[in-house]
C-alpha cells in the first residue's frame, strides 16, 4: 500500500494553507496611546504604561506680576505691592501740605486774637455796650475757627504717619478729610486765591486716594 496515492483512503489529509495572522489585541496597535481617564484604577502587568501626566501651575520663579496703577509690582508677593506705590505717596504728601495749610491758618488766628483788644480800641469799641456784645461774638467765632483749624492740623498729622502702616481707615478717613478740606479753601479764596490752591489740593488728594493702587497699598496684608 503506497501512501503516495491521491485515490487512497488510508492516507494522511491534504494540508490546508495556514490562516492569516491576527493583529494583537489591545491599545497602541494602528491607534495613538490615550491616558487612563481620572480615577481609573493603575494597569496592571503587561500592558504598555500611559505617558506621565503634565502637571500645570505656575513656574518655580513665584507668582505672575501683580499690576498697579502706575507700574507693575515684584512677583513673589500675592498680597499687595511690597513698596508704596507713587500715587500714594503723593496723596500723603499733600496731606501734610493741608494739615500744614490749616497749622499755619491757626496762627493767623493767634495772631489776631493777641491783637484783638488793641484792634477794638482803635476801632472805638471800648465803652459802647451793643458795639462790645457784637465784638465779643466775633471773638467767640474766631476762636472757635482757631480750634477747629487746629483740630485739622492735628489730624493731617496722624493720617500722614499712618500711611506706611495703616490700614483702609486711613484711605478712608484721607477722602473725608480732603473734603472738608475743601470748604476751609471756600473760605480762603478772597486770601491772595490760597484758598483756590487749597481747593485744587484737596481734589487731588481725593482722586489719588480713590484710585486702585492706593486701594491695593492699604489692604495688602501685614504679618
Amino acid at each position: 500500500m503506497s501512501f503516495g496515492e491521491p485515490n487512497n483512503p488510508y492516507g494522511p489529509p491534504p494540508q490546508q494553507p495556514p490562516a492569516p495572522q491576527q493583529p494583537p489585541a489591545g491599545p497602541g496597535y494602528g491607534h495613538p496611546q490615550q491616558g487612563p481617564p481620572p480615577g481609573a484604577p493603575p494597569q496592571g502587568y503587561g500592558f504598555p504604561q500611559a505617558p506621565p501626566y503634565p502637571q500645570q501651575g505656575y513656574p518655580q520663579q513665584g507668582y505672575p506680576q501683580y499690576p498697579g496703577g502706575d507700574g507693575q509690582y515684584p512677583g513673589g508677593y500675592p498680597g499687595g505691592p511690597l513698596e508704596m506705590p507713587r500715587l500714594t505717596r503723593v496723596a500723603q504728601i499733600l496731606v501734610g501740605v493741608i494739615a500744614l495749610a490749616h497749622a499755619v491758618i491757626a496762627g493767623s488766628y493767634v495772631y489776631f486774637l493777641s491783637r484783638w483788644d488793641e484792634t477794638m480800641a482803635e476801632a472805638g469799641i471800648t465803652g459802647d455796650a451793643d458795639a462790645e456784645k457784637l465784638a465779643d461774638v466775633g471773638k467767640g467765632v474766631a476762636v472757635f475757627l482757631l480750634c477747629l483749624a487746629t483740630v485739622f492740623a492735628i489730624l493731617g498729622l496722624v493720617l500722614l504717619l499712618q500711611y506706611a502702616k495703616g490700614g483702609n481707615a486711613v484711605r478712608v478717613c484721607s477722602i473725608v478729610y480732603a473734603s472738608f478740606a475743601i470748604v476751609t479753601g471756600i473760605f480762603m479764596i478772597a486770601y491772595w486765591g490760597l484758598g483756590l490752591l487749597l481747593i485744587a489740593v484737596c481734589v487731588v488728594t481725593i482722586v489719588f486716594c480713590a484710585k486702585r493702587a492706593s486701594a491695593d497699598w492699604f489692604r495688602r496684608p501685614r504679618h
